[in-house]
């Protein structure tokens, strides 16, 4: 009843339903005179022509079975005239009763009743007493991911539409979604942005200050993060009242430098977990090369555990007689001074590394050119247009300006004798398209690729990237971490770090016997039981009941595992 009176008030509120409501009723109304027209016709015909008396329900009676073609025959006329008037009765009949007022109902009346259901699906509110949520300002392909992954952890989250239809839509296609513009005071009252745990605001670097003040007039102390495309908005948005800023391709580019070789065997620190680090290591000039995990003794010089190696592109789980090639690269787990250790096996810089070559000068291809500079290295800048090259002028070792797609211009770049390649444009073909194309001219190549689209992840590694990372994925994890109050985890696109209580179908086995590697592909990191964070681990370790184990993997080997495990 509640949802009726809501609907009835849509159609008598919105200006257009009004006015076809109007247009309806005046239709109605002619429809009516004629019929009464028609009736005293009848009469006259009767009484005048073929002299007969009929009652005024029988005219009436008489017309309406006329021109609705329904011609029972128990009343017709005999003459001529009768007849006609029966004609024009019978056809004005069909197109005014059984055409244009069907059409008109439909068009004026239940098209908008359908749609004012369809508006009115999406919540304006949410229930009173809500709190611990996040409130994501804009639906977007980081909004998209972010809601999955809120849904994995148990938080609620709430996505802003202003348009109701959308907004519609959204919700029957599994989303919470609010209706109400995002730069609105009503629309966060009724969010309850106040008792929110965190809003998100994830437009342009403009709507973003004003959602921003917005806000804080509604919510002093709620945690803000700020999505900025430009790095002059990160000083607007902390002026504004934004508790974190995230300038996502700046992030990105500087992700996939570290991914880079650099002449030098070194780890990466790629995330952490409380005092728990997961680095990454190229296998490469290393004195782990040809090695199985075993023969490296790096648990007990160093105490880390290789929990899983990168091969093209794709985690796999460690075990002990696990060989180590040339191209594979290492995942370990461990505190800092272990860290340390592992750095004191290493060699320095082994060789001169020749130039690195980044094809792609927008945001991401400069924030991963200086990064790299940073790091002392050379660096060779290709791009079709010398307008967007000219920003990095006087930075980078070398600039060039053409194709990418030919061959003679990349080997004129460099790409024969580099180690490593950085793809930055945003377009996921051009990027897949270079993977192949470079791989083929230089198999010994890292390439280090953005992607925009998850949909092409599989289609990238085949191609031959070696580390690939999306612009989705960084934000989603950026907003995870100040949920998780802890350093984002980007081991790399499809791969998360997460806990899941160990099932009492393992609870007392060992981690051999588990067979949690074989059956599922996870790399087990540590395990949490009660305070004491137990690391590293050996195939001995037992896996006691209440305690959590904490992984790395898929969103599809947690899926099996939960399918195996229950």
């Amino acid at each position: 009843m509640k949802f009726l009176t809501s609907q009835l008030a849509y159609l008598t509120t919105d200006p257009e339903a009004r006015s076809n409501i109007k247009t309806l009723i005046k239709y109605l109304l002619f429809l009516l005179l004629l019929v009464a027209f028609y009736a005293v016709l009848f009469h006259v015909i009767k009484a005048t022509v073929e002299h007969e008396q009929h009652s005024w329900v029988t005219g009436f009676y008489w017309t309406l079975v006329v021109m609705s073609t329904l011609g029972f025959g128990d009343i017709t006329f005999t003459s001529d005239i009768g007849r006609v008037f029966s004609i024009i009765v019978l056809l004005s009949g069909v197109v005014f009763l059984l055409v244009m007022l069907p059409f008109l109902f439909i068009r004026l009346f239940y098209a908008p009743w359908l749609e004012a259901r369809v508006r009115l699906r999406a919540p304006r509110e949410v229930r009173p007493g809500t709190q611990g949520h996040v409130i994501i300002t804009e639906h977007d392909p980081v909004a998209a991911e972010l809601a999955e992954r809120c849904a994995v952890a148990g938080i609620r989250y709430w996505i802003l539409e202003p348009d109701s239809a959308r907004a519609a839509q959204l919700h029957s296609d599994g989303l919470s979604v609010l209706v109400g513009e995002n730069d609105s005071r009503a629309t966060y009252e009724r969010a309850s942005a106040s008792t929110a745990r965190l809003v998100l605001a994830n437009c342009e670097d403009t709507t973003n200050t004003n959602v921003t003040l917005t806000v804080r007039e509604v919510a002093p102390h709620v945690p803000v993060a700020a999505i900025v495309e430009e790095e002059d908005s990160i000083d607007i948005l902390t002026l504004s009242g934004a508790t974190s800023v995230l300038p996502l391709k700046h992030q990105l580019g500087a992700y996939l430098a570290n991914r880079v070789d650099s002449g030098r065997p070194e780890p990466h620190v790629v995330g952490e977990y409380r005092n728990l680090q997961i680095i990454e290591l190229a296998a490469h000039d290393t004195p782990f090369v040809e090695q199985t995990v075993r023969e490296t003794m790096l648990r007990q010089k160093t105490g880390l555990s290789v929990v899983g190696f990168w091969q093209r592109g794709k985690l796999v789980p460690a075990y002990p007689q696990t060989p180590i090639g040339a191209a594979s690269v290492l995942v370990l787990a461990g505190t800092d001074v272990q860290v340390k250790a592992l750095e004191a096996l290493l060699p320095g810089r082994v060789h001169e590394v020749p130039p690195i070559v980044v094809i792609g000068a927008g945001k991401v291809g400069q924030a991963a050119v200086r990064a790299l500079k940073r790091k002392g290295l050379r660096v060779h800048v290709i791009d079709r247009t010398e307008s967007a090259l000219r920003p990095l002028a006087g930075e980078v070792d070398a600039l060039f300006v053409g194709d990418a797609a030919d061959r003679t211009f990349l080997e004129s770049a460099g790409l024969l004798q580099a180690r490593s390649i950085v793809l930055t444009t945003n377009d996921d073909a051009m990027n897949i398209y270079l993977s192949v194309f470079c791989r083929r001219l230089n198999p010994a190549l890292r390439i280090v690729s953005r992607i925009t689209h998850e949909r092409n992840l599989e289609a990238i590694h085949r191609a031959g990237a070696d580390f690939v990372l999306s612009y989705t994925t960084l934000g989603v994890e950026a907003v995870m971490s100040l949920l998780r109050g802890s350093p984002p985890v980007l081991l790399g696109e499809g791969v998360e770090l997460f806990t899941i209580q160990v099932p009492a179908s393992l609870a007392g086995k060992s981690l051999r016997d588990s067979g949690i590697g074989s059956k599922t592909g996870l790399s087990v990191v540590a395990l949490q039981h009660g305070k004491e964070l137990k690391t590293p681990l050996t195939s001995e370790t037992l896996l006691p009941a209440g305690a959590e184990l904490i992984m790395l993997g898929s969103d599809a080997q947690r899926g099996t595992f939960a399918d195996a495990y229950h």
